[in-house]
């Protein structure tokens, strides 16, 4: 059981044992989301940011938190202004997707996953992109679709390294 952490009262998502707690990051998070970034860093799907930027961004983040208290995945999710006439209503971007070695696949980045996007939905954000170095199956599986990053928040788009060699994926809310 995955449990959302939203104000006074809890929200539970999903059938994980044990219980992991997804809650909003707080500063305090900042060195432990960077831990969680670093096995990605080294492979190539992540690139690396400093502590202080996790501190600056803290507020991006959606954490799923061990009882213990260890944190066992994240994923950002960050809203870009309404585009032009042409692109009207807010978009939104997931980024720094992690879930530790240990937990993957075992639903933990579906939650965070289902998390982000009912949150993006209550933000009433038009549509979500992000980008990755891998297959997206996850992404895929959740609805998104590839996607050109011209569609994509500009200086969100312009922000990717075309040495990556990352697909663009979009959802449409």
């Amino acid at each position: 059981m995955i449990t959302v952490t939203r104000g006074p009262a809890p929200v539970r998502h999903g059938r994980l044992a044990p219980a992991l707690l997804l809650r909003p990051a707080r500063e305090s998070d900042a060195a432990a989301l960077a831990g969680l970034a670093r096995p990605f860093v080294r492979s190539g799907a992540l690139r690396e940011r400093p502590v202080s930027l996790y501190t600056l961004h803290v507020a991006d983040f959606l954490v799923a938190q061990a009882p213990d208290g260890a944190l066992e995945g994240c994923v950002g999710l960050r809203t870009y202004p309404a585009g032009t006439a042409d692109r009207a209503g807010s978009p939104g971007v997931l980024y720094n997707f992690c879930v530790a070695g240990h937990r993957q696949g075992r639903g933990v980045g579906a939650g965070l996953l289902r998390t982000a996007l009912a949150m993006a939905r209550a933000q009433a954000l038009t549509g979500l992109f992000t980008a990755t170095t891998g297959d997206g199956a996850l992404f895929l599986r959740h609805g998104f679709t590839p996607a050109h990053a011209g569609s994509a928040p500009p200086s969100w788009a312009g922000s990717l390294d075309p040495r990556r060699n990352a697909r663009v994926l979009a959802l449409r809310l």
